[in-house]
């Protein structure tokens, strides 16, 4: 399993552990193994894997932002370690839905996207929908909504079909990092402190 020890030294150099990262083409590479290793040994993950606080580390971009970016994410990109691109997901529970957040900080500007979110575990499938936003700058908060069809679109969710929306693909689900293939064909890879 060469692939897992490319995914995990990329995760650790995320988080400042070591200087040397494997390259980008590799590292795709190695999504890719584990991807086709996934497909032929069918795990199952659940809900309670996937809880939690992701970091991205990596990412190849959608089949139509590689044609248009060219050589830039052709073989995908490292994220720089200033910029903090977090999913934290909070599984369904008896008394409230699944939820996911996408924050995204940059210095003192942090931009939160949240929204409803369901994990189906027979095809590993988080589908997700942002439906509000959160602007803070330092200790101001600059920004705080509903978007997109806000509590309209929250009510829809549960009953939408899955190709009607956002979705992330999940192909490996470690202790500390977590892999998946999104609805636009691009490839995403996320650790968390051990």
């Amino acid at each position: 399993m060469n692939y897992l020890s490319n995914l995990q030294e990329a995760v650790t150099w995320l988080f400042k552990k070591i200087e040397k990262k494997p390259p980008s083409d590799q590292l795709v590479i190695s999504l890719i193994a584990a991807e086709k290793s996934s497909r032929k040994i069918k795990p199952s993950y659940t809900p309670e894997q996937l809880k939690g606080t992701w970091r991205l580390c990596f990412i190849t971009g959608t089949k139509q932002a590689q044609n248009k970016a060219g050589v830039v994410l052709r073989s995908g990109r490292y994220l720089p370690r200033w910029a903090t691109i977090e999913l934290t997901y909070h599984p369904d529970t008896q008394s409230n839905p699944g939820k996911l957040e996408n924050s995204i900080r940059l210095g003192a500007l942090n931009l939160t996207l949240t929204g409803p979110a369901k994990f189906l575990s027979t095809k590993n499938i988080l589908a997700f929908d942002f439906t509000g936003l959160s602007l803070v700058l330092g200790n101001v908060n600059l920004y705080e909504g509903k978007i997109r069809g806000g509590k309209n679109s929250e009510e829809k969710f549960y009953g939408e079909e899955l190709k009607k929306q956002a979705f992330f693909t999940y192909f490996l689900i470690e202790d500390n990092l977590i892999a998946a293939r999104g609805k636009g064909g691009g490839l995403a890879l996320w650790g968390r402190y051990s």
